[in-house]
């Protein structure tokens, strides 16, 4: 007896297929129709016909303006029967581009479509081949509420995922390759393609731009790895205390420390802020105690500023990693300690040899994860200090403390730099992909997924 073969490719269906199945690939549901699917057939018609509409309407000047960014600038002209100049509308690059990427997000779908349909016909067809009838429209209908259910649960975040992340990353990505600064701002300029520039610009040498490229991108390292470690050995250094056997009352002691996660970190980042700042609380009680004679520079000094961010988010962080730690701490078999403790094994040897090894396999994942969410740490940074002290080594308005993702924030928001803004941001995200690739995969959890040994 024959059986439906969905393991067939575009080409084995166009070979192998009949007249109609050939035909679908130019006119969407014809073997669908050919094959009692009428209602189904068109409506994937009718999506061709939309589309193809579509782009002889707009779509193809979308794509088309899309390749110069516009021509006409605004501009003034004079109006000899008002006795005035009058404004002249221009190209907007701006909306040029947007629509473009609308288009191009719109012709993706379509071919998703185009395959489905495709898809749909040959399934229909070689169904009806073994002689039973296809699926009628109501029948798909009803099928979306039982074994095609995951088409209609994920159809909305699909769809709302490529409207709202989609297009706006494509659009971020696309902008990264023209010259979109504070000097071609639409509708007033016009901004044009320009290749990769803003990459080299960025990664040379000897530029003031890549002056400050370089060591920010060194301090958003430096910082990334020195908050995710120290909040990770030191959530872990205090999980171990408060679970310890002579430790009373664990649970006030947990609920002590989880308290802080209550408050919004914003909220205790501009209160620190206000702390450590020349006249803060901290200063002034210092100089009143006697233990300096003027204000200490938390914030203002280079190097008192970063180990003052650094401390700030230990503070912060190390909660939110003791109370994850301390659920692992209960899950390691108590047997292992018993036996190492039998074979003459010390507390640092247990520990070296048994606890950190069950953390490091079980916390590798969150590890990672963490230490890219420092890498784009924008609330610690920017409630804290700011990205001060501000130097004029660095290139518009960086500071000593910026990470790249802050650094970026002030390149949109306050010199309107949105070609390098979108620049740093796919060097950010190049960057944390491939960190996170290798490291995951070279990790325990990943070659060896059956659990610790």
């Amino acid at each position: 007896m024959k059986v439906v073969n969905k393991e067939r490719n575009l080409i084995t269906t166009f070979t192998k297929g009949d007249i109609f199945s050939k035909l679908s690939y130019l006119l969407l549901g014809m073997a669908n129709i050919r094959n009692g699917q009428v209602i189904k057939g068109l409506i994937f018609l009718a999506i061709e016909i939309v589309y193809i509409a579509f782009m002889i309407l707009t779509g193809r000047h979308n794509l088309a303006m899309m390749t110069t960014l516009g021509t006409n600038t605004q501009g003034m002209t004079y109006n000899e029967s008002l006795g005035i100049y009058e404004v002249t509308k221009g190209d907007n690059s701006m909306l040029i581009l947007l629509s473009g990427v609308v288009t191009i997000v719109i012709s993706a779908f379509f071919v998703a479509i185009w395959l489905f349909s495709i898809y749909s016909g040959e399934m229909a067809r070689q169904t009806k081949a073994i002689g039973k009838r296809p699926n009628t429209f109501l029948e798909d209908i009803k099928s979306l509420a039982n074994e095609n259910v995951h088409f209609l649960l994920l159809s909305v975040p699909v769809l709302g995922l490529s409207i709202f992340t989609v297009m706006p990353l494509i659009y971020m990505i696309l902008m990264a390759f023209t010259n979109y600064d504070q000097d071609h701002q639409p509708p007033g300029n016009l901004f044009t393609w320009v290749g990769v520039k803003n990459f080299f610009t960025l990664l040379s040498t000897g530029d003031r731009l890549s002056n400050t490229f370089w060591p920010v991108l060194g301090w958003t390292l430096i910082w990334g790895f020195a908050a995710t470690f120290s909040c990770y050995f030191g959530g872990m250094i205090l999980a171990m205390i408060i679970n310890s056997k002579g430790i009373k009352y664990k649970k006030f002691w947990r609920t002590v420390f989880v308290i802080t996660m209550a408050i919004p970190g914003f909220i205790s980042l501009r209160v620190v802020s206000t702390m450590l700042g020349e006249r803060g609380i901290l200063n002034v009680l210092l100089q009143q105690w006697g233990f300096t004679a003027q204000a200490l520079p938390f914030l203002s000094n280079v190097t008192w500023a970063r180990v003052s961010v650094i401390v700030v988010n230990f503070w912060i962080g190390v909660p939110v990693t003791m109370l994850m730690v301390s659920g692992i701490l209960m899950n390691i078999p108590g047997e292992l300690y018993e036996s190492a403790r039998i074979d003459g094994a010390g507390p640092i040897t247990m520990f070296l040899k048994i606890t950190f090894p069950y953390m490091w396999f079980v916390t590798t994942p969150y590890l990672i994860s963490n230490l890219i969410g420092n890498f784009n740490n924008f609330n610690t940074i920017y409630f804290l200090t700011a990205g001060e002290p501000l130097t004029l080594d660095y290139f518009k308005g960086a500071g000593k403390t910026d990470l790249l993702v802050t650094w970026l924030y002030k390149l949109t928001k306050d010199s309107n730099d949105y070609n390098l803004a979108a620049t740093i941001g796919i060097i950010i995200f190049v960057i944390s992909a491939i960190f996170t690739l290798v490291s995951f995969s070279r990790s325990g959890a990943m070659k060896n997924e059956e659990g610790f040994q």
